[in-house]
């Protein structure tokens, strides 16, 4: 392993950055392997392509006469460009993405081959659900499942293939994805919004939510990443001692980009730019070797697909420049951590951002109105929020090195805090005269003033508003940011639903629309008042402030999963037809396994290299000290135990810590046997490999990290962190 290990520096010694061989101005390239919906027009009839561009804005089923023509037209297209192949691309429960390519052929009776793609192929195929996490919900001998073409989404080509966006259901008609729910929530959250809109314009007739994702990543060279088997099969270090250099001088976020680095993205945003996908920013993040890339936002069902596009784009363009991209939330200890901002907004179809002040009384006060009702949303389902972005990784990386607590909180600033402070004093139950409403409207009014100069963020807020928009910043860097847009997109809509119907009982009474919704939106500010947190969230003062608050403060990641199950959760998701409560119970079950076998795999991987690679070495480089203390003892008899004496207390401490490596993969094997045994449902078994499993992997990595310091650096079988984070 050592030789692995020095050869892999050698080969990474001699990198040379791999410049893009053709360069574009992006609007030339932009979207050029996409099939938009005005490249349709050049395909379809113009009867044919009223009917699917209204069906794409608007909603609908898309007819067989329909799908024909639409199935051709991708064909005529997609082979035009180059495809040979097309698939129905779609996002199982695992996180990652799918595919299954048929090539455009067909077999005629006289023995020769067509190429064919008609309306049965786009709009339904038929890929394995027993394959993917699917809950229970389908058997492993019962194998059908059905993919359908989601017109939202356009189809493209990736690798000369025909890439058809589609969401993935069970032969019984479940979910077996995070598309399917999710454009049932943004279904929802439109028809909600619209209806609240209404109260302040009602030429508006469709709201979208909007998202724009920060992906952090970090990259190491494949030399280094193919003799480190923990990332290989892991994604994450396993041991590894922390480099005397990383991020303590704060000198890499920002700074000037690698230039081997600097060329992997430019080939990435090339790919990018292809396939539709806005990237617009790149920098360097706080870690030494991470980085981000930005999209400008987009509608959030697109952003969604183009997010999954990105993490499998990466992973291929950085084998080009002979990186690999680690997408794990915590791949190295002591430093930060890669997570994936979810800026999230609401846009009408009259050009407002609904998170955004107005220019006078009436549009501030629609914006209130959006702002307070998404914070209540995170109140009611605080838990339900933790739930949907908790993971093994994540786990690992939430609540330090910049990464957001896991307990849930809502940042407004000190300027919007003031304002619904006054709201709340001024506004009662009583009617108002006519120059309170005046005054109110035209304190609101000055919102836009104070927003040009909003106080300072909040960089420990896990939901915090920043400006235009709400930030969800616990999202995982690895997740798929449908889990915490369905949870987001219903929650909001549900308190919206909520909201109207209160201040349609009030108007009913006979309460004037601008004073019954100043009573309703004042409600809704004492009870977000729970919510709303200002200060550190790091410190311990805010835990015991929560749990007085009655904030669900649980860390850990079993526990956290719970809340799909909760009343709360069946009520918001059951009752507003987003999941069944089989679906429901069928996500909780996948997410339980996949965090049992991730750590299954991280404890196996951990004993292997422990057992196999660590004590070996440690005693070849003792066996070393104790043939020179024995040559002291030939040549200096009398005070061999005086020189010799650091070389003697190296051995002691060696064995000590092989002694005790031993012991625990011994111990974590046998705690691992007796949860295998012992629990056959993957649920139970799940909670008890995080309390009788999972402490076995710091304490094992303590001794191996100790070792590290002890070893001759010659032999030490692993890439160090140093090598890791700063070798470009």
């Amino acid at each position: 392993m050592a030789k692995i290990r020095f050869s892999a520096l050698e080969e990474l010694a001699n990198r040379k950055p791999v410049e893009l061989s053709e360069r574009h101005r992006v609007s030339e390239i932009f979207g050029c392997d996409v099939l938009t919906i005005e490249k349709m027009r050049h395909y379809l009839s113009i009867e044919a392509f009223k009917k699917l561009e209204k069906i794409m804005s608007e909603g609908g089923v898309i007819d067989r006469g329909l799908a024909d023509q639409v199935a051709a037209a991708m064909k005529a297209w997609a082979v035009e460009k180059g495809a040979t192949h097309y698939t129905h691309w779609f996002h199982p429960l695992n996180g990652a993405t799918a595919e299954k390519h048929d090539g455009f052929i067909d077999l005629q009776k006289n023995g020769s081959i067509i190429e064919a793609f008609d309306g049965r192929m786009l709009v339904q195929q038929e890929p394995d659900a027993s394959s993917f996490p699917n809950g229970g919900i389908r058997n492993t001998f019962e194998a059908r499942g059905y993919t359908a073409w989601d017109p939202g989404s356009p189809a493209f080509i990736n690798n000369n293939t025909l890439c058809i966006p589609t969401v993935f259901v069970a032969y019984t008609g479940e979910a077996l994805d995070y598309k399917t729910p999710m454009l049932k929530a943004l279904a929802l959250i439109d028809k909600a919004a619209v209806g609240v809109c209404q109260y302040f314009d009602k030429d508006v007739q469709k709201v979208t939510a909007t998202l724009g994702w920060e992906q952090e990543y970090f990259l190491v060279d494949e030399a280094l990443f193919n003799a480190r088997p923990d990332l290989k099969l892991c994604g994450r270090t396993l041991m590894g001692h922390s480099a005397a250099k990383d991020q303590q001088l704060e000198d890499h976020y920002f700074g000037a980009i690698p230039e081997r680095v600097n060329a992997f993205m430019d080939e990435l945003e090339y790919e990018c730019h292809r396939l539709g996908i806005p990237a617009k920013t790149r920098h360097n993040e706080c870690a030494p070797n991470q980085f981000e890339l930005a999209p400008i936002f987009e509608e959030a069902n697109l952003a969604v697909d183009h997010n999954q596009l990105l993490m499998s784009t990466m992973k291929r363009i950085a084998k080009h420049h002979k990186f690999r991209v680690l997408l794990h939330e915590k791949p190295y200890k002591g430093i930060n951590g890669s997570g994936k901002h979810n800026n999230w907004s609401l846009l009408t179809d009259t050009g407002v951002n609904l998170l955004s002040p107005g220019k006078n009384p009436k549009s501030n006060m629609q914006f209130l109105v959006f702002l307070v009702t998404a914070t209540r949303a995170v109140l009611e389902q605080e838990a339900l929020f933790k739930a949907c972005i908790v993971s093994l990784g994540n786990e690992r990386r939430l609540g330090g090195d910049e990464a957001p607590p896991v307990i849930m909180s809502v940042f407004l600033g000190q300027q919007l805090d003031s304002i619904l402070d006054e709201i709340e004093q001024k506004v009662s139950s009583k009617k108002m005269s006519p120059d309170e409403k005046t005054e109110l409207k035209l304190n609101v009014g000055k919102i836009p003033e104070i927003m040009r100069d909003n106080t300072d963020r909040n960089r420990t807020s896990p939901f915090a508003f920043t400006g235009n928009r709400f930030e969800f910043r616990a999202v995982g860097s690895s997740a798929n940011c449908g889990a915490a847009m369905i949870v987001l997109n219903t929650a909001v809509a549900e308190q919206l639903i909520a909201f109207k119907q209160e201040v349609d009982a009030l108007i009913d009474k006979g309460v004037k629309k601008d004073e019954a919704i100043f009573q309703v939106l004042r409600k809704y500010i004492i009870a977000c008042k729970k919510i709303r947190f200002e200060g550190n969230g790091y410190s311990k003062e805010w835990k015991e402030e929560a749990r007085k608050r009655g904030l669900s403060v649980e860390s850990d990641c079993i526990t956290s999963l719970k809340a799909y199950l909760s009343p709360k959760a069946k009520g918001l998701f059951v009752g507003n037809g987003i999941f069944t409560e089989r679906e429901l119970e069928a996500r909780y079950e996948i997410k339980n396994e996949i965090y049992l076998k991730k750590l299954q795999i991280e404890s196996r991987v951990l004993g292997d290299l422990a057992l196999n690679h660590i004590i070996p070495t440690a005693i070849t480089y003792q066996n070393t000290l104790i043939t020179n203390v024995r040559g002291l003892k030939d040549i200096l008899p009398d005070v061999y135990a005086e020189v010799g004496e650091v070389q003697l207390k190296a051995i002691k401490e060696i064995s000590t810590h092989i002694k005790e490596i031993r012991t625990l993969v011994d111990e974590m094997t046998e705690a691992r046997k007796l949860a295998n045994h012992t629990y056959p449902n993957e649920v139970e078994r799940a909670a008890v490999y995080s309390e009788t499993v999972l402490p076995y992997l710091d304490k094992i990595r303590y001794h191996i990290d100790k070792l590290e310091l002890l070893v001759d650096d010659e032999i030490w079988p692993l890439p160090k962190y140093r090598e890791l984070l700063f070798f470009k």
